[in-house]
């Protein structure tokens, strides 16, 4: 009994103090270019602007790759508390925070401690890693979760209660924050467990109130579509049809907007697995080798497997992905384990296998605290910004970014940077400043416009980026 009662205080402990880690984290890294200052960036402008319908990767740009959830609770904390990496990145902690106090609560009438499930999550490189990243993944993730439990506690039970509506609910949601994919994500898992009692098939649908529950799902999610169409026309063609057939279905799609797709092999997403969902997921393949045909057995756990692995077979098929899209599948790993925790035989060899990303991250932390020199070494211009800052210039001059400006020069400098490649521009530009600060990678810099290099002077550098003073002679 007291090993048992040493054992729960251990982990609360431990699942304590690596959210309070990870709340530090989230104010004192810079954002990162290029996915994560953009969202910011995006976030920034709303907020400035007063535009809430129209998101916008620039001012005046009408962002159309994605819904605006997560983008509304960046900018609605930059509303309350200011603009700055912790402010953006915010409304990511607090949903990766919710989702632990809901699994929690899912698995409180079992006989596991409802801070397996948190320290499964805040274990798991992947969802560690999210708990306070600006993107869209974690508002996508909490929606899935709320689909997902819902229904489970809907057709649970006889009795209709605020779960049979929260599913709707987290449609509704799903739909702001990745769009239609969301159906992709729940549907199928649902449907196939629900042909495994096909005589439970009807009655267990009917446990769900459709009529009032797609009205809710509507009134959530639609008018934001219909007002931006509106607004912005093309968007939905684009995010539909481009976004969520085109990116997954054609290898180098050319329609994107918004950068370069990626093309991996076919299923990288399970090397994504086994990288960024280590150890747990290791576990649940150990688990049912060990437990074979008498898995399908339990309908909870036939659940939790159809959700967790439905994810990454979708994905198997796309050369488009990124290892953020394993995401959704920890909160079923985290049930499945809390669900074989008490019977488990190798707890101490999973808690010591477990610490090892966290500890790993904890003891960089501690490295970079007696260092500066790891701030060079960040994909963010915010380094270089804070310099001109110190070296304030008189009129407030934009930063000129030779080529392709970065988002988090953007974010950091509250959007007064302009980028120019043309010699013309490039001439135009210098010509209406006595001083003027210029930011480039180092490589493309070996290119500016030879007859101005004389009148430059190098401030400060990161490991790929030159800060550099222009002075009109």
């Amino acid at each position: 009994m007291t090993d048992k009662k040493n054992t729960f205080n251990y982990i609360m402990i431990g699942v304590i103090s690596l959210i309070i880690f990870r709340f530090i984290l989230t104010g004192a890294l810079p954002l990162l270019d290029k996915t994560e200052a953009r969202y910011a960036e995006i976030a920034r402008i709303m907020q400035e602007t007063g535009e809430w319908v129209v998101l916008q990767i620039d001012y005046a740009v009408p962002f159309w790759a994605k819904p605006p959830l997560s983008t509304w609770l960046s900018a609605a904390s930059f509303e309350l508390f200011g603009v700055n990496e912790l402010t953006a990145r915010l409304p990511s902690f607090l949903l990766g925070l919710a989702m632990l106090i809901i699994l929690g609560y899912f698995v409180k009438k079992t006989k596991v401690s409802p801070f397996i499930p948190a320290l499964v999550l805040v274990t798991t490189p992947e969802f560690l890693i999210h708990m306070g990243v600006v993107s869209t993944d974690s508002a996508l993730c909490f929606s899935v979760l709320l689909i997902m439990l819902s229904f489970w506690k809907a057709i649970s039970t006889e009795k209709k209660s605020i779960w049979n509506y929260l599913f709707f609910v987290g449609l509704g949601l799903g739909f702001l924050a990745k769009g239609p994919l969301v159906l992709v994500l729940t549907g199928p898992p649902v449907f196939l467990w629900l042909l495994l009692d096909r005589r439970s098939f009807f009655s267990n649908l009917n446990k769900l109130p459709w009529v009032v529950g797609i009205l809710i799902t509507i009134l959530i999610a639609l008018p934001w579509y219909l007002l931006t169409e509106q607004r912005s026309p093309g968007f939905i063609d684009y995010f539909i049809v481009g976004e969520h057939f085109n990116r997954f279905l054609k290898p180098g799609w050319s329609g994107d907007l918004y950068g370069k797709p990626k093309s991996q092999p076919l299923g990288l997403i399970w090397a994504f697995m086994l990288v960024f969902a280590l150890p747990w997921f290791y576990i649940v393949i150990a688990k049912l080798v060990h437990l074979k045909k008498r898995i399908i057995e339990d309908k909870y756990v036939v659940f939790l497997l159809l959700w967790l692995f439905w994810t990454p077979i979708f994905f198997t098929i796309s050369k488009n992905i990124l290892h953020t899209y394993i995401l959704p599948s920890t909160i079923p790993m985290a049930l499945l384990i809390a669900h074989w925790w008490p019977e488990y035989k190798h707890k101490r060899k999973a808690l010591i296998a477990c610490a090892v990303f966290p500890v790993l991250v904890f003891l960089i932390a501690v490295g970079a605290i007696f260092t500066d020199q790891w701030k060079t070494y960040m994909n963010s211009d915010k380094l270089l910004i804070e310099k001109t800052e110190v070296l304030n210039l008189k009129q407030n001059p934009p930063i000129l970014y030779y080529r392709t400006k970065s988002y988090s020069s953007q974010f950091y400098n509250k959007g007064n940077v302009i980028e120019a490649e043309e010699p013309a521009k490039i001439d135009s530009i210098l010509k209406l400043y006595d001083k003027l600060y210029i930011l480039s990678s180092k490589k493309r810099m070996k290119d500016f416009p030879e007859e101005h290099i004389g009148n430059l002077q190098q401030i400060d550098t990161t490991y790929k980026t030159g800060l550099f003073l222009y002075t009109n002679k």
